[in-house]
């Protein structure tokens, strides 16, 4: 509505139509802002009915640099689930991390491991690719990266980035199994 206001307001009054399309502008941010976080806590379905070894096998299938896959043999029995936020958190990392593998690295194949012990879900992604030097491209000024780090942050997880132009890019994500989510359906 605000565009078709802006429209007739082209050829009469600048001011009016700077204002106008100023307040599109910031609607159109809130409104992107509010449809990332929603899918940010949606999950894929094969995620919610077959879990999280499923859902990233499928991840791996689609991703356009063939994956190497493990998953602890815990996380691969049928009925053994985990705490969802830490599904979702360990699904969208691998996911974001395979497209900036695909994107940037230049690599002939990335290895994802998942292993499960009685306190945390340990997801490592390495690559032998182009890595980046981290001085040059931190976190903070990777949206991809960001988000990855602030979903671990969030459910009292961390995530380290170990990567050079020579030597390809190791992320290790430590996700809290019990205890640290209190607000888990809120996120």
């Amino acid at each position: 509505m605000d565009l078709g206001r802006a429209r007739q307001q082209l050829d009469g009054d600048p001011d009016a139509l700077r204002h106008t399309l100023d307040e599109a502008i910031g609607q159109t941010r809130e409104t992107l802002d509010e449809l990332r976080a929603l899918a940010r806590g949606i999950a894929p379905p094969v995620l919610t009915d077959r879990g999280l070894p499923s859902a990233l096998a499928a991840v791996a299938a689609r991703c356009t640099v063939p994956v190497e896959l493990a998953v602890d043999a815990e996380l691969g029995m049928s009925g053994g689930r985990l705490n969802p936020v830490v599904e979702n958190t360990a699904y969208f990392t691998v996911a974001e991390a395979l497209t900036n593998v695909a994107r940037h690295a230049e690599v002939q194949e990335v290895n994802v491991e998942l292993k499960a012990d009685t306190k945390y879900l340990r997801v490592q992604i390495e690559d032998l690719g182009h890595g980046f030097d981290p001085d040059l491209a931190p976190v903070g000024h990777s949206t991809g990266l960001t988000g990855m780090k602030e979903r671990a942050l969030l459910i009292g997880g961390q995530l380290t980035i170990e990567s050079s132009p020579s030597s390809g890019t190791r992320i290790l994500v430590e996700l809290p199994l019990r205890g640290t989510v209190t607000k888990w359906n809120e996120l």
